[in-house]
C-alpha cells in the first residue's frame, strides 16, 4: 500500500495542532455534586509485596470531568456505550461569556448571544460540539467556589438558557454540548426548574460533557474536540478524557 495515501498523513496534520486538555484530574476531594457519594481509592497490589501498584477506584459515574449520557436522566434513552464514535470527534464551538459572568455569576444564555457568535465567525456548523466558556473552571478545585452558594444555601452559578439550546440543537443541529459548571442549568434555578436544561439535552438523545476547563486556551471557531471515555455497558455517565486539538496560530 502506498503510504502516502493512507491516513497517516492526516494523523501527522492533526499533531501539528496546539492540544489543549479540557480534562480535571479527579480526586476523591474534587467539587461534585451536593447528592454524590465520595470516592474512595483503595491499594491493592503494592510495589515492596507485589513487585506491582493495582488500586482500586470507587465512585459515581458522574464524577470530575465526564460525559452524561441520555440515560442520566430518561429511561430507555442510550447509554454511555451506544454514543457511537462519530459523535466523539467533532467540530469546536467555544462560545464565550466570561465577562458577563464576571458581572453577574446567575448569568443565563440567551439566544441573542449565539447569534452573535455566529456574527462574527459564521453559521454554527452542523454536528458540532458546543462548549459554554465561563471561566467557572479556574475555581477548581475550591468547592465552595465552585457551587458559589449564598447565606440560604443557594448556588449562584451561570448556565444555558432554553432558547439558546432549543436554537442550538434544534435549528443548528448540534451533536453534543458542555460546560465548566457542575450543571448545565444555573444554580439559582436549576432545582425550581428540575434541572430544565439538562433534561431537555439528554431527553432529546444528545450527550453532554460536564466541568471542562481550559476553555479560555481554545479558539471560538476552528478547532477539533475529541471526547473519550471507557464503554461501561449500561452506564448512565462516566469520567471523560477531553481534549480540543486547536490551529497551531492563536488567531483570538
Amino acid at each position: 500500500m502506498d503510504r502516502q495515501s493512507s491516513f497517516w498523513p492526516l494523523c501527522k496534520e492533526l499533531k501539528s495542532g496546539r492540544f489543549v486538555d479540557l480534562t480535571h484530574s479527579f480526586t476523591p476531594d474534587i467539587p461534585h455534586f451536593e447528592k454524590s457519594t465520595p470516592m474512595q481509592v483503595k491499594e491493592v497490589r503494592n510495589y515492596q509485596n507485589d513487585g506491582f501498584l493495582v488500586q482500586q477506584f470507587q465512585f459515581e459515574g458522574q464524577w470530575g470531568t465526564h460525559v452524561d449520557a441520555p440515560s442520566h436522566f430518561c429511561e430507555g434513552n442510550r447509554t454511555v456505550d451506544q454514543i457511537t464514535l462519530e459523535e466523539m470527534i467533532l467540530p469546536l464551538v467555544v462560545i464565550d461569556i466570561h465577562e458577563q459572568v464576571a458581572h453577574n455569576p446567575d448569568y443565563i444564555v440567551v439566544i441573542n448571544d449565539i447569534l452573535s457568535w455566529e456574527d462574527q465567525y459564521g453559521r454554527i456548523p452542523m454536528g458540532a460540539f458546543v462548549a459554554l466558556r465561563t471561566d467557572w473552571s479556574k475555581r477548581w478545585p475550591d468547592d465552595a467556589a465552585m457551587h458559589n452558594r449564598d447565606h440560604s444555601g443557594i448556588p449562584h452559578t451561570p448556565g444555558w438558557g432554553m432558547d439558546a439550546l432549543t436554537y442550538l440543537y434544534e435549528d443548528c443541529q448540534i451533536t453534543a454540548s458542555g460546560h465548566e459548571t457542575i450543571d448545565p442549568d444555573a444554580g439559582f434555578r436549576a432545582k425550581e426548574t428540575h434541572w430544565m436544561c439538562e433534561r431537555y439535552i439528554l431527553s432529546n438523545n444528545h450527550y453532554q460533557i460536564e466541568l471542562l476547563t481550559n476553555l479560555d486556551q481554545c479558539p471560538p471557531a476552528g478547532a477539533i474536540v475529541i471526547c473519550s471515555f471507557p464503554k461501561p455497558k449500561g452506564a448512565s455517565g462516566f469520567p471523560a478524557r477531553v481534549f480540543a486539538v486547536c490551529p497551531r496560530v492563536k488567531s483570538y
